[in-house]
């Protein structure tokens, strides 16, 4: 759970770390925003994604369900700066479906809370493999990191991708091709 008034008082000690006065008026209500930012883009630290995931649906096909283009947002946790993108999901249904809306509920309880990418990747995977039973989940994650952004290398523009596969996605060229090739459409 965040805590608040921890939050206030690490950033006015940022603030005099920095050499900047924390009562000046542009300052003096900055800790109480970045507490209640804080609050909002962590949210996810005690949600579990298996709540959105359990509401299912019986369906008789099991043709792939793709759901691309999901926008996230995510702070890493080397250098507490963003990351953003889109997640890309597919899945083949075992009897079982679960409401679209749900797997972009999913990939938000991951994406507030301090992450890797790559980890974020499999934590996805994981909760439908798990959750939904299907025969199989693909997911990819295509995202920019601030941190080579505004810092360090200062390359703008550059996308980190990560793909994780479970199940019938992991074994079978033929479905990995078949995901790609509904991204591109």
């Amino acid at each position: 759970m965040v805590d608040q008034e921890k939050i206030k008082k690490a950033v006015e000690m940022l603030l005099d770390g920095i050499g900047e006065d924390k009562d000046r008026e542009g300052l003096k209500d900055t800790p109480d925003r970045i507490a209640r930012m804080y609050t909002e883009i962590f949210a996810g630290m005690d949600e579990n994604p298996g709540t959105h995931l359990s509401r299912t649906f019986t369906a008789t096909g099991s043709d792939m369900v793709l759901e691309k283009d999901i926008t996230f947002y995510s702070m890493c946790e080397h250098h507490m700066m963003p990351f953003y993108g889109k997640a890309h999901i597919a899945y083949i249904p075992d009897g079982k479906v679960v409401g679209i809306s749900k797997l972009a509920r999913t990939v938000e309880v991951y994406a507030r809370r301090l992450q890797l990418q790559e980890r974020l990747c499999d934590q996805i995977a994981d909760a439908l493999f798990k959750e939904l039973k299907p025969k199989g989940v693909m997911v990819m994650l295509e995202a920019e990191h601030m941190c080579m952004t505004m810092r360090g290398i200062k390359k703008p523009g550059t996308k980190t991708v990560t793909v994780s596969k479970r199940g019938d996605f992991a074994d079978d060229d033929r479905l990995q091709d078949t995901f790609f090739n509904m991204l591109s459409r």
